[in-house]
């Protein structure tokens, strides 16, 4: 590994630091550290040379890698917490910077790296609400456009230990089986199995053989959702409902158990109080898409760290505050499960996320609920790491191609007059997403040539297409534009 120092005169030293990393990392180091540095004698010139040199060569060599990973010093400091964030580097080739206080002093050099995927990582006790909204708030400022400029994850977890697992699982995941205890969008999934918050003695499955069924099971379902992960083994869990930081309440309407967190473990507790103990150690991801508080990390026994230590998740997303307006947790379903095989948790979290900053941009109702819920969903785990549906017919296709200079996005409905409706409406602000699409490299200077009667934002890194709502037949969704590669 290297990393640049400074020492007492200003010029730059590249100081060899033996580690089991392949990669790259720049930082800044106390003073202490600075005074064991020898102090060449150069003239101004020479330092000056130097200096650019070397500066011109960082920029270029972290320019290279399209991954960052953000760490406090201090925390690098502790052996086992370094094990995490070189594991990353190595991982995906990637830079490592250091803050001393707040990922914010590092706002220039990410404005000059920027990277497509940034990693956050932090022991729990430093993952708390505030945290997460200076994330959300940092990586709007890689440059002037109000919208998020990286995809970004915040890989905590109950330790080191925990984190360090997270970091190193590599395997892609495709989502076969959904568990859930709200309804979603059955005809997208492969196979499930879905209680209902809101209906007592409701259950769905749907099997390998895309057979749906409705099934008669008991009032409280604490047993039967814990043995869906521990039988079931689903590669994608859902909650809504009532819950805190330590408990999720699983009937809404009704009378029904519990799954509650202590020190990094995660149980059901039925209507008797009984405990069930739960033991899904698949790979798996998480969405609390309607819960309350299940992203918020207050201390060693909330429910995030014992999703991700005791059950298997290796990323979840999670409100950070009591959720009432709904449309970061609850949009997520219309990218990741009702566009199934489309996007990545990561592209599909950051879709809706983009989508919630164009309606803050270009809407006048909704303000207060847009602007609620703008800082205070997280994203856990690693950004790059890929968790995707199962490929499915979807109600639309969507493809970008580009020759001699010229960008074709071409938007094609599946399902005549339903192909821009909403597939599932449970939950609160579903349905009536934007097309967003991710371009596979970053742009400037965009010039539209066609398609501007709909009205897209072309962004560095992303187009978005406000939805058509109604699907006309006699209408080529095509947007034609020129720009320049960055």
């Amino acid at each position: 590994m290297l990393i640049l120092l400074y020492n007492a005169v200003g010029v730059p030293v590249v100081d060899e630091v033996t580690s089991p990393m392949r990669s790259n990392s720049c930082g800044a180091v106390t003073s202490s550290t600075t005074e064991s540095i020898n102090q060449p004698i150069l003239t101004t010139m020479q330092r000056f040379i130097l200096s650019s040199a070397l500066c011109f060569l960082l920029a270029n060599w972290l320019a290279a890698s399209d991954y960052c990973v953000v760490i406090q010093q201090s925390v690098y400091d502790d052996p086992d917490w370094r094990l995490v964030a070189d594991e990353l580097v190595s991982k995906h080739d990637g830079n490592l910077l250091f803050y001393s206080t707040t990922p914010d002093e590092l706002r220039s050099d990410l404005q000059q790296f920027h990277p497509r995927y940034t990693c956050f990582v932090t022991p729990h006790q430093k993952a708390g609400r505030q945290f997460v909204a200076t994330v959300h708030q940092l990586t709007r400022r890689y440059d002037d456009d109000p919208y998020t400029d990286t995809f970004w994850g915040i890989l905590t977890g109950y330790d080191a230990a925990n984190a360090l697992a997270i970091a190193r699982h590599r395997e892609p995941l495709t989502i076969h089986k959904v568990a859930s205890g709200t309804e979603v969008a059955l005809e997208m999934c492969e196979q499930a199995v879905l209680y209902d918050e809101l209906v007592a003695n409701k259950l769905v499955r749907k099997d390998e053989n895309a057979e749906i069924k409705k099934l008669p099971c008991p009032t409280d379902t604490t047993k039967a959702l814990v043995e869906s992960l521990n039988d079931f083994q689903p590669d994608l869990f859902v909650t809504s409902g009532h819950a805190t930081e330590r408990n999720w309440q699983i009937g809404f309407t009704y009378r029904n158990g519990f799954f509650k967190s202590s020190q990094g473990q995660m149980f059901g507790e039925d209507t008797q109080r009984r405990r069930i103990e739960i033991d899904s150690q698949n790979p798996k991801v998480y969405l609390p898409i309607g819960n309350c508080l299940m992203g918020h990390i207050d201390g060693p026994d909330a429910m995030a760290l014992a999703w991700m230590n005791d059950v298997g998740v290796k990323q979840m997303i999670g409100y950070t505050v009591p959720t009432w307006f709904g449309y970061g947790g609850w949009g997520v379903l219309d990218y990741f499960v009702e566009q199934p095989g489309r996007y990545t948790l990561t592209e599909a979290f950051f879709a809706n996320h983009q989508a919630l900053l164009h309606a803050l941009e270009t809407q006048s109702g909704d303000q207060r609920g847009l602007s609620f819920d703008r800082d205070v969903v997280a994203f856990y785990g690693d950004p790059k790491w890929s968790a995707r549906m199962a490929e499915m017919e979807k109600r639309y296709e969507q493809s970008l191609t580009y020759k001699d200079g010229v960008y074709t996005f071409r938007v094609s409905p599946n399902h005549g007059a339903d192909s821009f409706r909403p597939v599932n409406v449970n939950g609160a602000q579903r349905g009536w997403r934007p097309i967003v699409h991710w371009l596979p490299e970053r742009i400037k200077d965009v010039e539209i040539i066609q398609g501007a009667e709909f009205q897209p934002v072309i962004a560095d890194d992303f187009l978005l297409l406000p939805n058509p709502r109604e699907c006309d037949e006699d209408t080529d969704y095509v947007v034609v534009f020129k720009a320049t590669p960055r």
